[in-house]
């Protein structure tokens, strides 16, 4: 993934969340970024290196 992170972006990441969904949003960067799963609502930090392997398309900006 080559894009900048910002809050609001949808991202699409390799494994699916027990819910079922495989969608997430950005709520925070910082030293880590928080997404939440748009399939429960789940609140989930990642370092910023993981979550950039994990993804694998950029839904909307």
């Amino acid at each position: 993934m080559e894009e900048r992170l910002e809050p609001g972006m949808i991202l699409r990441l390799r494994k699916p969340h027990p819910c079922g969904s495989r969608q997430w949003r950005v709520v925070r960067l910082g030293a880590e970024v928080e997404i939440e799963c748009l399939g429960c609502g789940k609140k989930l930090l990642m370092e910023p290196y993981l979550l950039r392997k994990a993804v694998t398309k950029v839904e909307s900006s």
